[in-house]
């Protein structure tokens, strides 16, 4: 048969499951549950307990979160036996592994909010730690991760809540399977679920070859036990992927086994940080090793890596430039040190510390170092392996050092092999792509000046004329094209960007020009810089001439110094942060300056900063999904260029398809130069994105498609069933992605495809209808295939329509001669049907158009009219709603208010005692799930996205 039905897949993994060693037992429902789990934790404990042993247990557990719960499955749980003395029980072995029960049970049926029946469950010592859901061959995945959240949404938390206890859900069609980390909803992203793989990063994807790799019950319990990562900053559970776990074995077998270091060759954005800590966070728990040392570059400690780093292991690191902290931490019982390089220099170094050092010499230290390509290849690096003779270090990186890239310095060129020995696991940019772990990178290269003469123009050959590239008016230039384009590349500031440039001179002159044309109301951009400079930098205004008083003239009065140390350039544009943000950093003192690293830090991270000017900060080391653009303007090469590039392809969502570089340079051979260095010479298109006119092809390609399905906009409505209903929404889907996609080119237009603009926004509307149809289902009385299809709403909204644009275009349509009006009306109203947050809206603005706006005598009179209209029209809906579901009017506008202010939704009680007659028990859940439904559309409807000016 072409198409296997899940009850087949499910069957035949069980049988698998079996014979890997995993007891098959029938469980129906949560009654069963209990029972099993009962007798599973007495046979792995050994113990015989009594029903009142057993109800402490599970009273003791039914407390908290997904996170929460995770920390209780790795405690001993506490119960006051019948005799009256204290015990406990483990919920899990972690030491030994191995030595757990493993069970397989399906089609567990649990009822919360409505019943769900769960395909394949995993027990270990009787609790369901790992949930399988399958899905029949040729349906997407993600329908199988979607019906995860509406599982979690509907019943997981149910009865005692022992399905709380998941730590890692599989999802597979047969064809493809993957895993990810149990999480709060909007923790989770399907971005975030992983392929398994070998050891040399091929990937696994058969649910059977996945099952005998993943599920063999050692290597699952494993998984859970060792590489699941309770992130305690954010409070989500997060586990390994393939590479970062056989890096981390790679590095403890090396420990168990040797002496010798090793490095480990991550690209960068695949985790590294992350990897290294977990390793350095089991090596501490071997007896043979005394301490487990990760080292840091400074820089690198952002306020969220200190926050991580010590919810892993408390008081690891403080954060500031004090020795003596550290000496004391290598002196004490701790057996984690997290610090910077420069503190484990000084500490080895420096007389006053040797004393304290000295006892250390001898014992066994593992030190890690992160992104070890930085900061290891000079006096540094030899003081501190000389000084532990009985060291061991291991390296990560994303760009190691060869012979063709490496520096020179007083110890020759020196390589990253020939410092850290054997590379232990590699993950290069091209694995990293093909899992979709990072994305690729669209390069522009933009001409910021015409050709003259001898100098050339950037798609020839690059320029070294630092006079030409530093002239006024290419900045300028530079500067106009990012005003004009930002809001393209960044899909209207979803996104940030970097702009990074060849010195400090340049920058200041950049950050002037940008504020300058800001002054003149050309930009609204958020700007803001940060650089280091030099305490003794050559001073501009010491130049060896005096000028003679004769030649200054009375229109010209004499500059005292017209020039600046770039450190007070730097205290003037931290004052214009100041004034932003409301904050009061300095570089009058270091703390000050490291204050304002941290937070420019966490302003580019929350969207806070558009662009962020810099030359050689942030360039390395600093991780934040949302940046997706980097504008060049200096001279890159190998590591420097990768790593660069790389602040950009972080995943994020469906809107970011790729990390957007755009060269004022020409970087082209310096680019396929390191793309050769860092993975292969063939492996260009693989990193790179596409030409413009190749994504052109494709959704001219894919347009086709859509016609054969659809061949006109009306033809959406005599679709026959749900299953074309499914083709016409992936084909239409298909055209959002790659339009998302074009809308990123500079050049992109929609007179260069197929597909008008009316008629994409005509198709989409009728997508959007779908989407409407679908979320609307009512899913206890019929399951649709279209429940848990992704509609990818996140490429359709657009922040700049909303309700204040909306009531400018009435104001058009109010000035309109006849004949236009009836155009701009339908243009406003398809506009409107068009926007995710706006269609909800249509009816009432289309009643607006038609009975107000004609008796508004003046423009400016529109927006207070509007706003009068809606207030009595929402007034209104909430009478009619207390008059439907018999409320109380003035109840349910507190329980309206109470959800806008905590975006939590409204409890079933608060809904019930809203209610003039109470329904019975039986149909108070139904009943209020109706009402709490009413409300979201209500706030949906009448508030979001309604904002008076």
């Amino acid at each position: 048969m072409n198409a296997q039905p899940e009850q087949i897949l499910e069957n035949n993994l069980v049988k698998q499951l079996v014979e890997l060693g995993y007891q098959k037992v029938i469980i129906k429902d949560e009654a069963d549950l209990l029972l099993n789990f009962k007798k599973q934790l007495e046979i792995h404990n050994k113990t015989t307990l009594s029903d009142n042993d057993f109800k402490q247990i599970i009273n003791y557990i039914n407390k908290g979160n997904v996170f929460e719960r995770a920390k209780i499955l790795r405690d001993r749980v506490p119960f006051t036996d019948d005799q009256g003395d204290n015990k406990t029980v483990e919920l899990i072995n972690q030491i030994h592994w191995c030595q757990n029960e493993f069970q397989v049970t399906q089609q567990v049926t649990m009822e919360g909010r409505y019943k769900n029946r769960y395909d394949v469950t995993i027990l270990i010592n009787g609790l369901p730690l790992v949930q399988i859901e399958l899905k029949r061959r040729g349906l997407e995945l993600k329908e199988a991760f979607n019906q995860t959240n509406r599982y979690e949404r509907h019943s997981y938390g149910a009865g005692q809540g022992l399905f709380q206890f998941i730590q890692i859900f599989i999802i597979s069609n047969g064809v493809n399977t993957k895993y990810y980390a149990n999480g709060p909803l909007k923790a989770r992203s399907f971005k975030q679920t992983f392929f398994w793989s070998n050891v040399n990063n091929q990937i696994v994807t058969q649910l059977s070859t996945f099952a005998d790799a993943f599920l063999e019950p050692c290597h699952i319990s494993k998984m859970i036990t060792k590489y699941v990562v309770l992130n305690e900053s954010q409070k989500i559970l997060m586990v390994l992927r393939p590479y970062q776990y056989y890096a981390t074995e790679a590095i403890i077998e090396r420990v168990k086994t040797t002496r010798k270091f090793g490095y480990i060759w991550h690209t960068t954005g695949s985790g590294k940080t992350l990897t290294s800590f977990k390793t350095a966070q089991i090596l501490t728990a071997f007896p043979k090793v005394h301490k487990v040392v990760f080292v840091v570059d400074r820089k690198d400690l952002d306020y969220q890596t200190i926050k991580e780093f010590n919810s892993f292991c408390e008081d690891s690191i403080d954060g500031t430039n004090n020795t003596n902290a550290l000496v004391k931490q290598f002196a004490g019982s701790n057996k984690l040190i997290v610090t910077t390089i420069q503190k484990l220099n000084t500490a080895v170094s420096k007389n006053r510390f040797l004393e304290k050092m000295e006892p250390l010499r001898d014992e066994r230290i593992v030190f890690i170092f992160d992104e070890c390509h930085r900061s290891q290849f000079g006096k540094t690096h030899e003081t501190i392996k000389n000084f532990f003779r009985h060291g061991q270090m291991f390296g990560f990186t994303g760009t190691p050092i060869f012979e063709k890239n490496a520096g020179a310095n007083e110890y020759g060129k020196r390589t990253t092999g020939m410092l850290f020995g054997d590379c232990l696991h590699k993950y290069v940019i091209t694995d990293a792509i093909r899992d979709n772990n990072v994305l690729k990178f669209s390069i522009e290269y933009i001409r910021t000046f015409k050709k003259k003469d001898h100098i050339l123009d950037i798609e020839v050959e690059a320029i070294d004329e630092a006079e030409v590239m530093a002239a006024p008016q290419r900045l300028n230039n530079v500067a106009d094209y990012i005003i004009e384009n930002h809001n393209r590349k960044t899909h209207g500031r979803e996104f940030t960007s970097i702009l990074c440039v060849s010195g400090v001179p340049t920058l200041i002159d950049y950050y002037r020009i940008f504020k300058q044309k800001k002054e003149e109301g050309q930009h609204n951009l958020r700007i803001a810089t940060i650089f280091s400079y030099q305490a003794n930098e050559d001073d501009k205004d010491a130049v060896g001439f005096v000028e003679d008083e004769e030649f200054l003239t009375a229109a010209e009065p004499r500059i005292e110094y017209d020039t600046k140390h770039s450190r007070d350039a730097l205290e003037d544009f931290i004052g214009d942060y100041n004034k932003e943000y409301q904050t009061n950093f300095t570089t009058r003192d270091s703390e000050s300056f490291y204050r304002y690293y941290k937070d420019i830090s966490r302003k580019v991270k929350n969207r806070q900063v558009d662009v962020l000017l810099v030359v050689n900060m942030f360039l390395t080391g600093f991780d934040s999904k949302t940046l997706s653009t980097l504008y060049v303007d200096k001279n890159l090469k190998y590591h420097g260029l990768i790593q660069a590039f790389s602040r950009t392809n972080r995943i994020l969502n469906e809107l970011k398809s790729q990390g957007n570089i755009v060269c004022f340079r020409n970087l082209k051979e310096a680019t396929d130069e390191a793309i050769a260095l860092f993975s292969d010479k063939d492996a260009k298109d693989e990193i790179i994105m596409k030409p413009y006119d190749d994504y052109v092809a494709q959704f001219n390609e894919a347009f086709l498609t859509l016609l054969n399905i659809t061949p006109t906009v009306d033809s959406v409505n005599d679709l026959p069933d749900e299953d074309k209903e499914l083709e016409f929404i992936k084909a239409f889907r298909e055209l959002m992605r790659l339009k998302n996609v074009l809308n990123t080119f500079t050049e992109f237009t929609f007179e260069d495809i197929a597909m008008g603009e009316q008629s994409f926004e005509d198709y989409k509307s009728k997508y959007l209808d779908l989407y409407d149809k679908a979320r609307n289902q009512n899913q206890k009385e019929k399951v649709s295939i279209l429940n848990d299809i992704d509609f990818e709403l996140e490429l359709i909204h657009r922040d700049e329509i909303n309700v204040v644009y909306i009531l400018k275009l009435l104001g058009s349509l109010k000035n309109a001669n006849p004949e236009e009006r009836e155009k701009q009306k339908k243009s406003i109203l398809d506009t409107v049907a068009g926007d995710t947050q706006l269609r909800s809206k249509r009816e009432l603005i289309e009643k607006f158009i038609q009975e107000n706006l004609p008796h508004i005598e003046e423009t400016d009179d529109i927006p207070d009219a509007f706003y009068a209209f809606w207030n009595q029209e929402r007034q209104q809906a909430i009478e009619q709603m207390a008059r439907d579901e018999n409320l109380d009017s003035d109840m349910i506008q507190e329980i309206i208010g109470e959800y806008l202010f905590t975006e939590k939704k409204p409890l079933r009680d608060d809904i019930i005692a809203a209610m003039h007659e109470r329904p019975k028990l039986k149909e108070r859940g139904t009943t209020a799930e109706r009402i709490t439904k009413r409300i979201m559309r209500f706030v949906e409807t009448f508030i979001n996205g309604v904002v008076e000016e």
